[in-house]
């Protein structure tokens, strides 16, 4: 879960012109579902992990929970999520929680954590900056503190646009003639919820991966597909689930790993070692234990 304190999500000014929308709106108690709808939007904001709504990361919501939590009537709850999966607009997985689809739409993480480094690298460059002023004016009897202090701040906002925008840009791939931002977030959140791990998404070898299987074709979707798949495969084998991880899952057998059937996988490893196995080394010194 992000550290981010969200205070905020997105509503397009054309959201009621949505077909999904205008149909609901055509429903039985279709303020309530809308009602519904964007309160399930704030609670994906307060959680801030990718669009997903539980409890924390143990428990999800029950219709129950949601019931009270929204003051809405039980079967109120129960027809709204009915509607919004049906429409695609929310995901319910197996375990029961709930995801937002296409969640950048209604916030956007990086913003956020872009906001969160701009304070941090605005203080400290304040600080060093501030420290070379005290020195050159007990050089300089003559220098004018405010003069100083004005050239300080617009030197700050060139070197935070600068750096920001290194640090932050987010990685666009030209589909169609169309621009496509990669959700690298969203990729990696997802596999920490479902796999219980705690990879980030801003290390180059994740995100050389994910950009590696976006500029090929394959979209969220099938990253979440790979995932759930092989954490159905792996995640109660003791020999396997190490394995979770974007270096396995998001490698060269993406595609196939995609093609497989979504079955728990238990015992031993089909075409597999019975002495363990090595977790070091790229994805070409797995296939021994038929990764």
């Amino acid at each position: 879960m992000s550290e981010v304190n969200v205070k905020w999500i997105k509503l397009s000014t054309t959201m009621f012109e949505d077909e999904k929308i205008r149909i609901i709106e055509s429903m039985p108690e279709a303020d309530t579902l809308l009602i519904i709808w964007v309160k399930l939007l704030a609670q994906a904001g307060k959680i801030n992990a990718s669009g997903y709504i539980f409890l924390n990361e143990n428990i999800p919501y029950t219709e129950d929970m949601l019931a009270t939590i929204f003051n809405r009537p039980l079967n109120t709850v129960r027809m709204a999520l009915s509607t919004f999966q049906k429409f695609g607009m929310i995901h319910i997985d197996e375990n029961h929680y709930i995801n937002v689809v296409n969640w950048g739409k209604h916030q956007s993480l990086d913003k956020l954590e872009q906001i969160k480094e701009q304070d941090r690298l605005r203080k400290q460059k304040q600080r060093a900056k501030q420290k070379q002023l005290r020195l050159g004016v007990s050089r300089d009897s003559h220098g004018t503190s405010h003069d100083d202090v004005t050239d300080i701040d617009k030197d700050l906002d060139k070197d935070l646009d600068k750096d920001l925008k290194e640090k932050h840009s987010p990685e666009i791939i030209q589909d169609n003639g169309q621009s496509q931002s990669i959700p690298y977030q969203e990729i990696v959140d997802y596999l920490n919820i479902k796999a219980k791990t705690n990879y980030k998404h801003t290390s180059k070898k994740t995100r050389d991966l994910i950009k590696a299987r976006w500029r090929e074709g394959f979209v969220l979707t099938h990253f979440q597909q790979v995932i759930d798949i092989k954490v159905a495969q792996w995640i109660d084998n003791t020999e396997m689930c190490g394995y979770l991880r974007p270096i396995t899952l998001f490698g060269t057998k993406f595609e196939s790993y995609l093609n497989e059937k979504p079955v728990k996988r238990k015992g031993t490893v089909k075409g597999g070692s019975n002495h363990g196995s090595s977790k070091s080394g790229d994805d070409e010194d797995f296939e021994y234990i038929g990764l």
